[in-house]
């Protein structure tokens, strides 16, 4: 591959969802020698991932979350005020490319892109395209996809799409490497639970009761991680010590694509980010789709790995304490089911996909 001597800019707003496929990007255009630029919003480096970028620029933008006409306009005027900065800011770094991966903070960097004359490429990481993604699509040179199909995807976007898979950092390739453990008879389980902040709260209420109903014998052998916010992670624990259930819990891991690879369930949200990385690093999983999301792509998502047979979907609805229960049972009582359903997302795992995007971005700078 020829070193490339522009720069890219990648834009990503403050959400794991977007943020991690573009650190994976940035990873590896730095290792092909390529200079990264992020421009993102002012959430801030939220994730502690120390993004691989040699400038982090922060941009005014806003998600438009009511239709009210005051939302509406404030909305309007953070995005005109985003896009005022981006275009200086392209102006000033004169990228090769302006990658966004969707999310109202891509729109004032792409658009400003467009205006500018340099080419633009939009990462969609969901089977659905986004609000963001479908406003900026037909004005884009190309769009990468994650799934082999993606609705609102038109005839005429799909000509200039192509599927690469959704990148995962570096993390998750290592943690790829680990084999499957296949639970052993009277052996000690490996249960993660994890779902960002409104999963987080949900799993924080609706795991332990779950977890009470199974029979002792069984709580003993589980060794459960959680991710819950800090105002319930003292009450989580508080529920595991009294069940007798060995648990860690916080409201953060730095590195969770390690231990989704020492577990023999996962139990999350169904975000794209975390799909990409189930399925890498192939792990079973029940995925409890975050409900009321605009385009349902997190049911999307879900929907597409359980029909696969790498996964279990549950929408919220209809979780009860005691469906729950009988899942994690049955599942952690039955090897062979979780065996197979870790061959079936490993099957279904781009581990490539960060070099097909990196291809796609240089054979547009070209």
């Amino acid at each position: 591959m020829t070193k490339q001597t522009k720069s890219v800019l990648l834009a990503a707003g403050g959400t794991g969802g977007h943020l991690f496929p573009a650190q994976a990007l940035a990873e590896e255009l730095g290792r092909r020698g390529v200079p990264v630029d992020l421009a993102t919003d002012m959430r801030g480096d939220r994730y502690g991932m120390g993004f691989p970028a040699r400038s982090v620029h922060r941009l005014p933008s806003a998600t438009l979350g009511s239709k009210s006409p005051i939302a509406i306009a404030r909305t309007g005027w953070l995005l005109t005020r985003g896009l005022v900065a981006a275009l200086g800011l392209v102006g000033k770094l004169k990228p090769g490319i302006v990658i966004g991966f969707g999310g109202y903070p891509t729109f004032a960097p792409i658009k400003a892109g467009q205006l500018r004359g340099v080419p633009t490429l939009l990462h969609e990481q969901n089977a659905v395209l986004g609000r963001a993604n479908k406003m900026l699509a037909p004005g884009v040179t190309g769009i990468a996809t994650s799934f082999a199909s993606t609705k609102y995807l038109s005839p005429e976007l799909a000509s200039k799409a192509r599927l690469t898979g959704n990148p995962v950092r570096t993390a998750v390739i290592e943690a790829a490497r680990r084999p499957y453990w296949r639970p052993q008879p009277e052996g000690r389980l490996s249960l993660l639970v994890f779902g960002g902040s409104q999963g987080a709260r949900f799993f924080s209420e609706a795991v332990p009761p779950a977890l009470a109903l199974l029979p002792m014998e069984l709580r003993h052998r589980l060794d459960i991680v959680q991710q819950a916010r800090e105002e319930d992670a003292e009450g989580v624990s508080a529920a595991y010590r009294r069940l007798g259930i060995n648990a860690e819990v916080s409201h953060f891991f730095t590195d969770l694509p390690e231990r989704m690879a020492r577990s023999h369930l996962v139990i999350a949200r169904s975000g794209a980010s975390t799909v990409a990385e189930l399925t890498v690093i192939g792990r079973p999983s029940i995925l409890v789709p975050l409900p009321h999301a605009l385009d349902n792509d997190q049911l999307q998502n879900a929907t597409r790995l359980a029909e696969s047979g790498a996964a279990w979907c549950i929408e919220q609805k209809d979780l009860s304490a005691e469906r729950l229960a009988n899942d994690i049972g049955t599942l952690l009582g039955d090897a062979e089911a979780l065996v197979k359903a870790a061959d079936a997302a490993k099957m279904l795992g781009r581990p490539d996909a960060v070099g097909r995007l990196a291809d796609m971005a240089q054979e547009l700078m070209r």
